[in-house]
């Protein structure tokens, strides 16, 4: 999510100012640089736009992905596995695939309502965004769920059923075990499909599952500083200093330094310098950010310089981020074009879950402006950065509901059964997540150097992607296959729960 307000207060180490933490929108789910699908051969189901209103029959194409290389019909599972806040260009090759071979599951994947090509309306305004909801979304995956299990006497209404995998195998009368798969907010919406429709699956993997809705997320600049270590933390802390110190006396300069001259607002550019640390952490990839400024520390060189560098080399060059994503103006663009992700996850954070990352109270850095005594105001500066961004971008009545939210699906007390949580020990984001173990609801922590968001599918670094997740470069490959294992005993178990009482949930 977005931080900072320019100069108003530091948040914990690099995470510059005021608020930083890692956006959500790019960052949460990026798997950049994978070309490595098991299909990106797109089909189309005629979704229904609003599920909660009798009146309201309009309708839109959403896309989705099959792959049934390994399925074992007639009575193999179907693994479900849900595309997040981004475009969905096909089936990865993470762990799935040696999961889905496994079990002899067919995979299928639907794109998130509004994202990539399944938008309804051509064009993005407010508005028009009414419709984009976690639960609208959980209802598109029940309704496709239904759609391409139908029988050959039940066509789901709105569709033609010559794309049901039961029609298409000529079978009738068979129903296929379902387990669903999903990583951050995908994650998430894995959880929550098993609580809100436990009749229509097996169960749940909810890896690195953003489930706490947050609205002062203290805990992400934590975790930060948790997992970058004492040493990497203090300088990065220091590099804080300095960018605040710069971006006071001369920060069209700075900018430029980091070649990000068109963000015009202080709290974008500081933004996008605080994912940029936090990125290295989330994504299994620490000793590329924490290696060349402990060198440059102690070679007595220019720190800001070698973060510079940093900045452009790994987060915009390997990486693949664009400056732009961070310009409040290019998120208030409404046309549909093939760059919108970042403005419809903005929507969802400032209409249902937030995830403002407020500088923490102990351990942060505050510049001298900011008067230390007043704790509460660096939060609440830091809050207004963010509700300031809503309003902008989407208009004064636009505000996060994350208490309603949180009351609707639990939070880290969700009721559920049958699900699977996992985190990786060095993820930011896990504090958002359920990390402890309740009955039928178990939780693992997979703990190494690099261990970061979804080790458990995408192995490590999480970024770029793996083939098949493959776990050598982790730390300690040996706490992802412990994992791993576990993760399979539990999906082995639900699903012959399920088949021994024939029904395709339990």
């Amino acid at each position: 999510m977005r931080h900072a307000v320019a100069l108003l207060v530091a948040s914990s180490f690099l995470l510059l100012t005021v608020c930083n933490g890692v956006s959500s929108s790019r960052i949460i789910h990026r798997m950049i640089g994978s070309a490595n699908f098991l299909t990106t051969h797109e089909l189309w189901f005629n979704q229904t736009l609003d599920h909660f209103s009798p009146y309201d029959h309009r309708q839109f194409e959403q896309r989705y992905y099959e792959f049934l290389d390994h399925f074992q019909p007639p009575n193999g599972p179907i693994f479900l596995k849900l595309c997040g806040e981004s475009a969905c260009n096909g089936i990865a090759n993470d762990y799935i695939s040696i999961l889905a071979k496994k079990f002899g599951a067919a995979v299928v994947s639907l794109e998130h309502r509004y994202y990539g090509k399944s938008s309804p309306f051509k064009s993005l305004t407010t508005e028009n965004l009414k419709f984009l909801s976690s639960k609208q979304a959980l209802s598109d995956l029940a309704a496709f769920r239904q759609y391409y299990q139908a029988k050959n006497d039940e066509i789901v209404e709105g569709s033609t059923g010559h794309d049901s995998l039961n029609v298409k195998l000529n079978r009738s009368n068979v129903e296929n075990s379902w387990f669903v798969f999903g990583v951050s907010y995908s994650g998430a919406l894995s959880a929550w499909f098993r609580l809100k429709f436990p009749h229509l699956t097996c169960g749940s993997l909810a890896s690195s599952a953003v489930v706490l809705a947050v609205y002062n997320f203290t805990q992400f600049d934590q975790q930060i500083g948790e997992s970058a270590g004492p040493e990497c933390k203090a300088v990065l802390q220091e590099v804080t200093k300095l960018v605040e110190q710069r971006l006071a006396s001369d920060g069209k300069a700075l900018k430029k330094l980091f070649g990000a001259d068109e963000l015009k607002i202080d709290g974008d550019f500081l933004y996008f310098l605080a994912d940029a640390a936090a990125i290295a952490f989330q994504y299994g990839n620490p000793d590329r950010l924490c290696s060349p400024l402990t060198e440059a520390k102690k070679a007595g060189e220019d720190l800001l310089n070698a973060y510079a560098i940093y900045v452009k080399d790994y987060y915009v060059g390997s990486f693949g981020v664009s400056v732009q994503t961070y310009n409040q103006q290019h998120l208030k663009q409404t046309a549909l074009s093939g760059d919108t992700a970042d403005r419809l996850w903005w929507f969802q954070v400032c209409t249902e879950v937030a995830y403002f990352q407020v500088a923490p109270r102990n351990d942060s850095i505050r510049p001298s402006k900011v008067d230390t005594r007043h704790v509460s105001y660096a939060s609440l500066i830091c809050s207004r950065y963010h509700l300031d961004l809503c309003k902008n971008v989407f208009g004064e009545s636009i505000y996060p509901e994350v208490d309603a939210t949180n009351l609707y699906y639990g939070g880290t007390k969700i009721a559920g059964s049958k699900i699977v949580f996992t985190n990786g020990s060095q993820d930011p984001w896990r504090r958002a997540s359920k990390q402890t173990s309740s009955p039928d609801m178990p939780s693992y922590v997979i703990t190494c150097h690099n261990c970061g968001h979804g080790t458990d599918l995408r192995g490590c670094p999480q970024a770029p992607l793996t083939p098949e997740g493959n776990a050598q470069n982790c730390s300690s490959p040996d706490a992802v296959h412990k994992v791993r294992q576990q993760i399979i005993e539990q999906i082995d178990l639900w699903l012959s729960q399920c088949q021994d009482t024939g029904r395709s949930y339990m």
